[in-house]
């Protein structure tokens, strides 16, 4: 079974930076696409960023662009996100998903596993 657990999420004020870590288990991690996702309450969870297997390729929600990276370490199982200039629209619960497929996509669809979620809270 698959596990990915999130970490990391918090309260911050409006500029300010976190970065959120997925711990994936298993021997899968390596070949499988990561992304991050979020929701805010009373809206569709949305795409926020992917990144291939391999690391050479991410994708981001132009929301994000500029101010959000993402990366992994397939050594030690872990996805990462650095969230920097956070605004409070930025406030939602952030899950961290694998996909099979190893590209860096947008669609939840693509994604077959997700962790439960951290909440980020931005003030203003």
């Amino acid at each position: 079974q698959v596990q990915l657990v999130e970490s990391g999420g918090g309260l911050v004020q409006a500029g300010g930076s976190l970065r959120l870590s997925c711990a994936a288990s298993g021997r899968f991690f390596s070949t499988h696409a990561m992304g991050w996702f979020r929701q805010a309450p009373g809206k569709e969870r949305e795409f926020v960023a992917a990144i291939s297997w391999s690391g050479g390729t991410t994708n981001y929600a132009d929301s994000v662009k500029g101010r959000f990276t993402i990366s992994r370490d397939n050594a030690k199982n872990t996805v990462y996100l650095q969230m920097n200039g956070l605004k409070p629209e930025d406030t939602a619960v952030y899950y961290c998903a694998a996909a099979r497929m190893g590209l860096a996509g947008a669609s939840r669809d693509e994604y077959d596993y997700w962790g439960q979620g951290t909440q980020v809270t931005v003030s203003s």
